[in-house]
């Protein structure tokens, strides 16, 4: 464990991807369809909505069924 994660429990590796229904609502996600081909990563940061997920940026809805997620790389 880093000294960062001993300080912070909640941090974690932002290499690991995670299912998709833990994906939280209040950060910055990368997302990926994960599938038989391999990872699929979107190349823009994302945000949770109660019903899908939209740009961080623009606020405009992604038409994309995302399998995974990971905390947006600062």
């Amino acid at each position: 464990m880093s000294f960062a994660e001993h300080m912070n429990p909640a941090l974690e590796k932002d290499s690991e991807w995670h299912r998709i229904a833990d994906a939280p609502f209040d950060r910055d996600l990368e997302l990926a369809v994960i599938d038989y081909s391999g990872v699929h990563a979107l190349v823009f940061p994302c945000r949770r909505l109660l019903h899908g997920f939209i740009k961080a940026q623009n606020r405009a809805l992604i038409d994309v069924e995302p399998t995974h997620w990971r905390y947006w790389p600062s």
